[in-house]
């Protein structure tokens, strides 16, 4: 893959002499999630304030697609569209009387067309989930809403490239799910996604590649794996391992696991639990089915019909559109983070389960359930409901799918 941005040697230190980054060489792929991981003062933040020219480093050089950055007001200005960036704290970003006029500035000050602008306001927050909210004044928003809003007014520039502060700081459980979840569904969609985080088990899970940071400059960059496998190095930097992989380690040493590879969720930790004796135990056992609709393109009036004839134990929604559509049609979610493992957990134990998603990440959904019937050697049969699907399909009226467009 090609290298969107770059770091050459950068050096950097704050007016009072503190040095936050110190010969920081880094490189970043077009489409990858990479996390930069480490303590409080570790420089992840002044690192990814380097992207995007908001500070300049004092040595060093910063490049996006192979082009050194300069920092004359024309330049910023154009790379700031591509490299747009979410600050931790929402607050510092949000200042405009509206929640439209605060999405809106970005396109404005690039001088977008305001027939443009009004088109891509509107798409930024359709797809965050903040449709309606146009005359809020972004200070009477929940935490989580501020974080969609904030993540509007980048999406509304067309970044290639979107970085994010700590993006589940101060967020309750549920909605930090789910703000990850949508960046899962931006990646998929072609951008590049960086966070800094020292929420390890959020890294863990989520990133292509992990940057372990320490003291300003880089411990070692990886696979999550590679990385948080390394825990004299993890603990160097002063943070502790992931839960699942401390929690295999600790079973590790008691006999109970194997050791080979450390499991990245809880679905593979049970599976690496089970075992020869156990899984032949379930051979032939009865597996439940997951159904994929794509919600994009079903009727609204239909919903609720079509969830009677798929007559599913569990459903799951996935991304803000699905969700959204859930509530307007008032069907009952179980699992709205976390979607794809549970539904697999669930038809494991012989129960069916339908997953209402965007069609962002109705690949994602078959591409995951299909590497986990690969890796354990458990068939899940898995439906897709969409219109033109090439796979399996239930035999359910096509007049259930069309365009729906939610207000």
């Amino acid at each position: 893959m090609a290298t969107i941005l770059e770091t050459r040697g950068i050096e950097y230190a704050y007016a009072d002499g503190t040095r936050a980054l110190s010969n920081v060489s880094l490189t970043i792929e077009a489409g990858r999630k990479i996390a930069l991981v480490g303590p409080n003062g570790a420089g992840k933040s002044t690192l990814m304030l380097m992207f995007n020219g908001i500070l300049r480093p004092d040595a060093g050089e910063v490049l996006f697609r192979n082009e050194r950055l300069d920092y004359d007001s024309r330049s910023l200005r154009k790379v700031r569209q591509r490299v747009g960036m979410v600050f931790q704290n929402s607050d510092d970003q949000l200042f405009a009387p509206t929640v439209y006029q605060d999405v809106a500035f970005g396109p404005v000050n690039l001088r977008f067309p305001p027939e443009k602008v009004k088109r891509y306001v509107g798409y930024a927050l359709q797809y965050v989930g903040l449709s309606g909210y146009e005359r809020r004044p972004p200070h009477h928003l929940s935490g989580g809403e501020k974080k969609r809003a904030a993540i509007a007014g980048i999406l509304a520039m067309e970044p290639e490239v979107m970085i994010l502060d700590e993006p589940t700081s101060n967020l309750d459980p549920a909605t930090s799910e789910e703000i990850m979840e949508m960046l899962d569904e931006l990646n998929l969609g072609g951008k590049t996604l960086i966070i800094s985080t020292h929420d390890v088990d959020l890294a863990y899970r989520w990133a292509d590649e992990v940057v372990l940071m320490k003291d300003g400059g880089v411990l070692r960059r990886g696979s999550a794996e590679e990385v948080f496998g390394d825990l004299e190095l993890v603990r160097d930097a002063r943070l502790k391992p992931p839960m699942v992989v401390d929690l295999y380690q600790e079973l590790v040493n008691r006999g109970l696991a194997e050791g080979k590879k450390p499991p990245k969720s809880i679905l593979e930790l049970c599976d690496s639990l089970e075992g020869g004796e156990r899984r032949c135990a379930v051979q032939g056992a009865k597996r439940g089915t997951i159904y994929v609709c794509n919600a994009d393109e079903l009727l609204l009036e239909n919903a609720n019909e079509l969830v009677g004839k798929v007559d599913a134990d569990y459903t799951g929604a996935m991304g803000t559109r699905a969700k959204l559509m859930a509530e307007e049609a008032k069907i009952r979610v179980d699992f709205t983070y976390g979607v794809i493992d549970k539904c697999i957990l669930k038809a494991l134990a012989g129960k069916s389960c339908l997953v209402l998603t965007s069609q962002g990440m109705m690949g994602q959904v078959q591409k995951r359930i299909e590497a986990y019937s690969q890796q354990s050697g458990e068939e899940i049969n898995s439906v897709d409901l969409s219109s033109g699907s090439n796979g399996r399909s239930l035999p359910i009226d096509r007049d259930f799918v069309g365009t729906k467009s939610l207000k």
